[in-house]
């Protein structure tokens, strides 16, 4: 597969062509966090197996549509489900969705996902602001031929997740009830739960959170110049933390317990950027 500039223009084009005015920003959803889509105003939901050259979601907690509309007043895009390597997508193949929101003409990306917890100090509910990342193993979405309509053969890191949102998020957080961290993401290929002793080092590593997406999405953010914020929920203490074993049902539970005010607290992010 030839993934040229066409080939993510095709997927925008037919996207704007369902919109009155091209999206500010963008939001992509994580697992069993799919109720702000519900808090979306006159929504235009769009199947992602309707969208030319898109790719199709089969997580757990994820709808696989495209929605376009308003939200506090910001005309928005969200992706109800995102794409995962343990799907069975290449890494090449995860730079689809943020290529075509950053062609719809989005000018920030806020990215969400359920995460374990690693910090000792968080608990189950907490919400973490990522302010960097650790990814050891598989490809970059970036591999490949560049693209240079998005950006450069080699691009930087430093400033991935955006500092002025990130600042943004934690002033906004002292009005939510929600307890709010900033911290270090890092990534895991799954779909199995990490084991207690990579827990144990990642810890040591310097990882706050661990979980299965967004790392991917923040490569193809940074390599195309999308300002970014990613939201970590903790939906579940990390493997060996408590004597219990880990399960999806736990992530959803937690999801379930905390989305109204987490959504509120995306919506007050999205009315100040």
């Amino acid at each position: 597969m030839s993934y040229t500039y066409d080939f993510y223009r095709q997927s925008a084009d037919y996207l704007l062509k369902k919109c009155v005015t091209p999206p500010e920003i963008g939001i992509i959803l994580g697992s069993g966090l799919g109720h702000f889509a519900s808090q979306i105003e006159n929504p235009i939901a769009v199947p992602y197996s309707d969208i030319p050259n898109f790719l199709l979601s089969t997580a757990i907690g994820h709808a696989g549509q495209m929605i376009l509309g308003t939200v506090v007043g910001k005309r928005v895009v969200c992706m109800a489900g995102r794409f995962h390597h343990y799907e069975g997508y290449d890494f090449e193949q995860l730079a689809i969705p943020v290529r075509v929101l950053k062609l719809l003409g989005i000018r920030a990306l806020i990215l969400t996902n359920a995460a374990g917890a690693v910090n000792m100090g968080y608990r189950a509910g907490d919400i973490m602001v990522v302010s960097d990342h650790i990814k050891l193993m598989g490809a970059s979405p970036m591999r490949g031929p560049n693209v240079d309509e998005f950006g450069p053969r080699f691009f930087d890191m430093c400033s991935a997740y955006t500092p002025s949102l990130r600042k943004l998020a934690l002033e906004l957080s002292e009005r939510s009830p929600l307890t709010v961290h900033e911290g270090v993401y890092f990534f895991m290929p799954g779909p199995q739960y990490e084991t207690p002793a990579e827990i144990r080092a990642i810890r040591a590593l310097g990882g706050d959170a661990v979980g299965m997406s967004t790392v991917t999405e923040a490569l193809t953010a940074s390599h195309c110049g999308l300002p970014l914020l990613a939201l970590s929920v903790m939906t579940n203490m990390a493997a060996g933390v408590l004597d219990v074993p880990l399960t999806s049902e736990e992530v959803m539970e937690t999801a379930n317990a905390i989305e109204g005010p987490f959504t509120e607290y995306v919506k007050d992010i999205i009315s100040h950027i």
